[in-house]
């Protein structure tokens, strides 16, 4: 494998205090039981409106955003989810809802749409035990990514992504999920894929101070065969096998290592069943400052009206290498001017590396940040927040005389 070298890439200026997203939980509850999750599912866990309204003013106290990303659990169960959204849009942010999709209705749809939702991801994969798809592949399950596409696009306007854990068996289905991607590239406006992350027991030892900790309290300690090491490099490669040209244009680097990939986008052109090019980093580069310099803050979804005119980027020709092959490609064919070019991004999420030294190497500037006792925290941490109020430390076994 080769390794991709962040240098060729724009950085995402994405950082603590100035970033694309926020990350909101409205509730813990959730309707599936998902391998990999990393929070605890619980029942009588809905936040009250007023304490929502809080941590969206520590938002915009601490941090300037584009997007608020509703999560959990699933923000569907909790019974105000229509006025969080209300909350969300009335402070000028885009609301995104994060759910499994299992509490969606299209009468549901239509009232989240009055009330301002912007977009919707929709985590499905196969590890979900999913009532009527346990045994579906991810293959199988792109039957079911369709029939939520197809009901955002119905409604109208509501930008569309789905998220699937990648495992290491299920590596193999990706190119094949990337080629549905495309097909519905009119629908589909992002795909997202996610690295899994278990603490590997046999490596490290974890302390709170001086304190050794029991990660089996932990929902996302697992005794896992599978690996947990799957690296972004690796994903690149994989589509590469089906897409040669697949080449990603921007990343968000590791808190502890500079050159590994966190989150590595790929913006690609294309109208449905082909694809004409790519987006380059300094296409990316234009794309986020610019909107900082307009909006005051960085890019982060974009609705369909203004995926479908991806025409409209291929006026960055001059300035992006990338763009100039993809307008060449585009416009050999000169009827092609009256089609829709379509933008779609690929975003590869590689969650939390512990290094040979102990270090954890987190995503630097984390997007998906939280809320906690009125402090910004990693919400893939804050299992180790509720229960001890801080994030551990990890230490390879042996390390210093501890054992």
């Amino acid at each position: 494998m080769q390794k991709l070298n962040h240098l060729d890439y724009y950085r995402l200026p994405w950082n603590l205090t100035d970033n694309s997203i926020s990350w909101l939980e409205p509730t813990a509850k959730c309707n599936l039981s998902c391998d990999g999750c990393y929070r605890q599912n619980e029942n009588n866990s809905h936040k009250s409106i007023e304490v929502i309204k809080e941590e969206l003013d520590t938002f915009t106290k601490f941090r300037k955003v584009d997007g608020i990303s509703i999560a959990g659990g699933d923000p569907l169960t909790h019974p105000d989810v229509i006025s969080i959204v209300r909350e969300v849009k009335k402070r000028n942010l885009k609301p995104i809802l994060n759910t499994n999709g299992l509490a969606l209705t299209k009468e549901l749809l239509v009232e989240l749409k009055k009330a301002g939702v912007y977009g919707f991801t929709f985590h499905i994969d196969s590890k979900q035990g999913r009532p009527g798809w346990k045994d579906a592949n991810e293959i199988e399950l792109n039957e079911l990514r369709y029939k939520y596409a197809r009901m955002l696009a119905d409604v109208g306007n509501i930008s569309c992504a789905f998220n699937s854990t990648v495992y290491e068996d299920t590596m193999k289905y990706i190119p094949e999920m990337a080629k549905w991607a495309e097909q519905n590239i009119d629908i589909v406006q992002v795909m997202v894929f996610i690295l899994y992350r278990a603490v590997n027991n046999n490596l490290m030892d974890f302390y709170l101070g001086p304190t050794k900790i029991n990660m089996g309290d932990l929902v996302y300690n697992e005794e896992v065969e599978e690996r947990t090491d799957i690296k972004a490099d690796e994903i690149v490669e994989i589509l590469r096998s089906v897409y040669p040209d697949f080449d990603p244009c921007a990343y968000l680097n590791g808190s502890e290592q500079p050159d590994s990939f966190k989150w590595l986008l790929t913006g690609r052109l294309g109208v449905k069943g082909k694809i004409y090019g790519y987006m380059g980093k300094k296409a990316m580069e234009i794309i986020q400052a610019g909107h900082h310099m307009l909006f005051d803050r960085y890019l982060a979804y974009s609705e369909p009206r203004l995926t479908r005119k991806g025409k409209s980027m291929l006026l960055l020709s001059p300035f992006d290498k990338r763009i100039r092959n993809t307008a060449k490609k585009f416009l050999k064919n000169p009827l092609n001017i009256f089609k829709h070019l379509h933008y779609q991004s690929v975003m590869i999420i590689q969650p939390v590396d512990f290094l040979d030294d102990g270090r954890q190497n987190m995503c630097d500037g984390c997007p998906d940040i939280t809320v906690w006792n009125g402090k910004l925290v990693w919400s893939c941490r804050m299992e180790e927040q509720l229960k001890y109020g801080h994030n551990v430390r990890s230490y390879p076994k042996g390390f210093g005389g501890k054992n």
